[in-house]
């Protein structure tokens, strides 16, 4: 069985390193990126497949992670995409991408492999 690699997108280091724990304790492996221009960098290399997205909503810089879901969309459709942020739920149905999850901080670690466990089993097409 082929473990499953998400894109996890968080300018914390402490948020990275315990997300890191929790997927890969879920199952899942991982690889990070500290900003959304890291982020597109990553998903435009085509040896990089992806299972699912995880970013942070506020990232430093001026692209956010609102545009990290649309980038990840436009390669992928139906690409899964959960979104964590601590302030920026209000602008999810404006911003975000449409069947994605937001879950605001704080928050426990379960809830992110929860929700990705959850947009992946509803995905019907593979990774």
């Amino acid at each position: 069985m082929q473990t499953l690699k998400l894109l996890v997108v968080d300018d914390e280091p402490m948020i990275r390193v315990t997300l890191e724990a929790a997927l890969e304790d879920g199952g899942y492996s991982t690889q990070f990126a500290a900003s959304a221009e890291e982020a597109f960098k990553v998903l435009d290399d085509p040896d990089e497949i992806f299972a699912a997205v995880v970013t942070d909503v506020r990232l430093t810089g001026r692209v956010t992670g609102w545009d990290v879901a649309r980038r990840a969309r436009e390669l992928n459709p139906s690409m899964p995409v959960v979104y964590i942020t601590g302030d920026s739920g209000v602008d999810w149905a404006a911003n975000g991408v449409p069947n994605s999850i937001l879950i605001t901080k704080p928050f426990a670690l379960a809830q992110v492999v929860t929700a990705v466990s959850q947009l992946l089993n509803t995905d019907s097409s593979p990774p």
